[in-house]
């Protein structure tokens, strides 16, 4: 005769792989609805030039660090 601790454990093994089982159909629903294509850009309103400040950002940014590095040297 099987033990009330052994009949618990195979209890809980069936009902672990029936979740198991479940999971896994349940899952394989998520992609369904396939892999999206690539992003495209609206055609309305026309995209923002960021030529211009973004350089003068970056000089800036350049010349910033240009000095803290000098000023490191120095001290």
């Amino acid at each position: 005769m099987k033990s009330l601790l052994s009949n618990r454990v195979l209890l809980f093994a069936i009902r672990m792989t029936f979740l198991m089982v479940l999971l896994i159909l349940v899952s394989s629903a998520l992609f369904a609805q396939g892999v999206p294509g690539p992003p495209m850009f609206p055609t309305s309103p026309d995209p923002a030039p960021i030529d211009g400040g973004l350089g003068l950002l970056a000089a800036a940014g350049g010349a910033y660090a240009y000095k803290k590095l000098r000023a490191r040297k120095k001290a």
